[in-house]
């Protein structure tokens, strides 16, 4: 039994690397104190569910994103109960909105009630079910944020090329995957988030860099 055990444990090691030493993780978020009462019940609200969420490091780095890039429309592929989505709809300007797709209503009905308590609700549209579906309803998108489940990224990437504004933003976030990118023998998620990267630096119409935040964010700017 301690051999299955001890197999087990080296396997799970081997399949996870850690992207940031969690020594910087911690440094870091001492730098970024929060006190948005809607952030922090969100973030206290994944640690009860186990709920995967961009954290707050990822969060700020959308929001910087979204400031320089004053986009009118950000329409977000996977959106849980709308932590990534309040990151990027503090930083919207007058007129723009966020649009949120997720397949649970219990989700979105939280999302809606956060927005609503931070003052932003207006800046926001709450759609309920599939999120390649949905995205495919608007066009001149300025910032597109992929976050659905990791087989589907190529074909999200396909879909929406098409609804891109000139000049958008392409973010998807774990792209490198609990560093399963770089293992030869892989499930179809890992073999999907490798596919998309060598999708998105192959294409001569995007600028293409990965930053190794967190599990990993892929930030695109299309030429």
């Amino acid at each position: 039994m301690e051999t299955i055990k001890k197999n087990l444990t080296e396997r799970r090691s081997r399949s996870m690397i850690q992207i940031t030493d969690p020594r910087i993780e911690g440094y870091l978020m001492k730098l970024q104190p929060e006190d948005d009462a809607q952030i922090l019940a969100m973030e206290e609200k994944a640690r009860e569910m186990k709920f995967p969420i961009i954290d707050r490091l990822v969060g700020r780095f959308l929001h910087l994103l979204t400031r320089l890039k004053q986009p009118k429309l950000v329409v977000e592929l996977g959106s849980g109960f709308g932590y990534s989505a309040l990151w990027f709809a503090r930083a919207l300007g007058e007129g723009a909105k966020v649009v949120l797709t997720e397949y649970a209503e219990k989700n979105i009905a939280y999302a809606r009630q956060m927005f609503e308590e931070e003052g932003l609700a207006d800046k926001a549209e709450f759609r309920v079910g599939n999120a390649l579906e949905i995205g495919q309803e608007y066009d001149n998108i300025d910032i597109l944020f992929i976050d659905i489940d990791k087989y589907q990224y190529p074909a999200a990437l396909e879909a929406m090329l098409p609804r891109l504004a000139q000049n958008a933003l392409v973010i998807a976030d774990n792209t490198l995957w609990y560093g399963r990118v770089v293992e030869e023998n892989s499930n179809k998620d890992s073999e999907a988030v490798k596919r998309f990267n060598e999708l998105m630096f192959s294409r001569s119409d995007f600028f293409t860099t990965i930053v190794p935040l967190r599990d990993g964010v892929l930030l695109s700017y299309r030429i």
